[in-house]
């Protein structure tokens, strides 16, 4: 039984990847390269269970260690075992136990590779979401500037699903890297979600701006 019973969208993606997971079982694909779905649980586990690993997600000197720890994950434990405890939540006395903390730290996380898994699948469609949650997501977008740094180009969002809006005004536009020139990203929110996270060929989004800013901007690679 899961620790808190918080209902946020952070929790209702979790639980929904949780449930698609158990339906996919531990082979099937995911948007993640290299990763199966029983690797993209393990991922998750480490995450919220494994501190010491954990500090090697995002690559540096124990990046081999996380991935030491993640395949032991993978081989040792069962899948479904690994899902429940994806389940049920992340530790009381952890970074992510702290109240509130999930919905601040594990929204991104948790839908992405809810999507992750959603898109690769055959003859998947976007969802239809709570417009609140789109405009949250929208709102966390702003970690896109640490993401798109390093681009060569300045990059500007557009939302295009203004007449979605309906949890107040919101701005439809976002300057993430303000130099020049720009390339416009537009799409829905969760599409420029995903676009800025890497998963540029599942994402429905369409770049505006001058064909060589473009095709830079389509053959750079970025994270954080």
């Amino acid at each position: 039984m899961a620790y808190y019973r918080t209902v946020t969208y952070a929790r209702d993606e979790r639980l929904a990847l949780c449930a698609l997971l158990d339906d996919s079982g531990p082979n099937a694909p995911t948007l993640c390269a290299g990763w199966n779905t029983i690797d993209l649980a393990a991922h998750l586990v480490l995450r919220e269970h494994r501190p010491d690993a954990s500090l090697g997600i995002l690559g540096g000197p124990l990046a081999r260690y996380t991935s030491h720890i993640q395949q032991g994950m993978v081989t040792g434990t069962p899948y479904a075992q690994l899902v429940q405890t994806i389940r049920t939540g992340p530790p009381r006395l952890s970074l992510f136990g702290i109240p509130g903390a999930d919905q601040r730290i594990n929204l991104t996380e948790y839908f992405i590779h809810h999507e992750d898994v959603r898109r690769a699948l055959p003859d998947w469609q976007p969802r239809a979401l709570d417009p609140a949650l789109v405009n949250l997501i929208w709102d966390q977008l702003s970690r896109a500037k640490l993401m798109l740094r390093k681009v060569p180009v300045g990059i500007e969002f557009a939302r295009d699903d203004e007449r979605d809006q309906q949890d107040g005004p919101h701005p439809v536009r976002m300057t993430v890297r303000p130099r020049t020139p720009v390339v416009t990203v537009i799409g829905p929110p969760a599409e420029l979600l995903l676009w800025t996270f890497g998963r540029t060929a599942a994402a429905q989004v369409r770049l505006e701006g001058a064909d060589a800013d473009v095709q830079a901007l389509t053959k750079s690679r970025w994270g954080l």
